[in-house]
């Protein structure tokens, strides 16, 4: 589990790799459908503010709740874990749907040429 300022630097990272291929996609590849991947670069960048905001959370407990402090430690780490891996599947989840419509995006010659190249 990373800490909430290393989450949030590998968000920014990704998200902004993914507008700077769309934007250089837009840019380069003859062909592409300009308004959805600036349609795309939106949607990245809601995205991303969707995640950062979801990524600070709190535990609903207090150390007086548990019998113990490590009653208290293991709860919370529970609770964490499943709060990030939560996080983890719905980004993930968002980022698959952005490039399954990037690659809708591209036109069939620039798919073929792609496929050659594998």
């Amino acid at each position: 589990m990373s800490s909430k300022r290393s989450l949030k630097k590998l968000v920014r990272y990704m998200c902004g790799d993914i507008a700077a291929e769309c934007i250089i996609a837009r840019d380069i590849v003859p062909g592409i459908d300009a308004a959805v991947m600036n349609d795309l670069v939106f949607k990245i960048a809601r995205v991303q503010a969707a995640t950062l905001g979801k990524i600070t959370f709190a535990f609903d407990k207090t150390a007086s709740d548990f019998e113990n402090a490590a009653q208290y430690k293991r709860a919370r780490h529970e609770y964490m874990k499943k709060a990030y891996r939560s996080l983890k599947i719905e980004f993930n989840k968002q980022v698959d749907e952005v490039v399954k419509e990037m690659n809708a995006a591209l036109p069939q010659a620039q798919k073929d040429l792609n496929k050659a190249h594998k």
